[in-house]
């Protein structure tokens, strides 16, 4: 499912129009985004958890040379599911 899937199926159930629904997706979106940049998880009940994981600095290497790299630390994105998503899918 795509994103204007995602918005059909919203604007459906929930008896509104695309455009609307489209604009609570965004805003959604940006929500979770802006609480993700400030370090803060965002928990939603039944769903799951976005977090915010940081990733150490390692040293890799370059597939078409061989040669070693340093890749830098990170914070990466993350989820973790809720019971009740988990046991949806079994």
């Amino acid at each position: 499912m795509n994103k204007s899937e995602l918005i059909d199926r919203v604007a459906e159930s929930s008896d509104i129009s695309k455009a609307s629904a489209g604009r609570a997706i965004d805003a959604t979106i940006d929500a979770i985004t802006d609480a993700l940049k400030n370090a803060e998880s965002v928990s939603l009940v039944g769903f799951g958890t976005f977090l915010v994981r940081e990733r150490a600095a390692r040293s890799g290497r370059n597939p078409q040379t061989g040669a070693a790299i340093e890749i830098s630390a990170a914070k990466v994105p993350a989820f973790k599911p809720g019971k009740a998503l988990k046991d949806a899918l079994n």
